[in-house]
């Protein structure tokens, strides 16, 4: 395996963390990605592909959409599958999407297109999607202007020699859209949740950086992140910001 499949695969691990710890999506992102899809989520077929356990799904078919999770990762499946059994769940990837020709209206990717082959999954979006149909993407990264923020960034860079990744340069996705003839919109949300010291050490642990790693060598580095975190917020919670960068892609009509 790759070092690229061996950070995909490493969720299967930790599904239970990450569907407890990460965070979700604030009901901005959607009135936005209905703006610049020209249509409402109601009623609308949706794939979310690289569903995870489904954080996303959820707030989608709570939109009124009929969405269907597809998931490549056998324990992040079962997490999903476990959390929401009412929803239609394909195990599958971005990269060949196990759909017929013009059957969805959106085709959604929430924290997870960068785990595809754009050269594949891009042209696989378009054939699947019907005209007017839409891609869309989105990153939601913790705002790297908040100075405890960066300086966790930093250890962590340091700590693990270039496995670590913060989602530094998302906008490379218009790139892959361009030669496509779509319709490119885009949208940068702000936001905050407010947590525990615990969540927030919970969500490291289902980052595939770390995730990847054995339970000995993650220990400590999450040991250096709790002391930083307490120093930082005595009380124990601890205000997280983000920043959520939204491309939606439109197909002609």
């Amino acid at each position: 395996m790759t070092d690229h499949d061996t950070l995909a695969s490493s969720f299967g691990a930790v599904a239970e963390e990450y569907d407890r710890a990460r965070p979700g999506y604030p009901d901005a992102l959607f009135d936005e990605l209905e703006r610049l899809a020209g249509r409402s989520l109601k009623g609308a077929d949706v794939l979310d592909v690289g569903a995870g356990t489904g954080i996303a799904t959820r707030l989608l078919a709570a939109r009124g959409a009929r969405v269907t999770a597809v998931e490549p990762t056998p324990g992040m499946a079962e997490r999903l599958h476990a959390v929401s059994p009412e929803l239609p769940l394909v195990r599958g990837n971005g990269n060949d999407l196990p759909f017929h020709d013009s059957t969805a209206d959106l085709i959604t990717y929430a924290q997870a297109f960068h785990w595809t082959d754009p050269a594949r999954s891009v042209p696989e979006a378009v054939r699947v999607l019907r005209p007017g149909g839409a891609l869309a993407t989105w990153w939601n990264v913790k705002d790297s202007s908040t100075g405890w923020v960066r300086a966790m960034g930093t250890r962590l860079a340091e700590a693990l020699q270039g496995s670590y990744h913060a989602y530094g340069a998302v906008n490379e996705i218009v790139g892959h859209l361009e030669p496509y003839g779509l319709r490119l919109g885009s949208a940068v949300l702000r936001w905050e949740r407010v947590i525990t010291v615990d969540q927030v050490i919970t969500d490291l642990t289902s980052r595939s950086y770390l995730a990847a790693l054995t339970p000995e060598r993650r220990a400590p580095l999450l040991a250096v992140e709790r002391e930083a975190l307490l120093a930082e917020f005595p009380d124990g919670w601890v205000t997280e910001p983000y920043v959520l960068d939204l491309t939606v892609a439109v197909t002609e009509g």
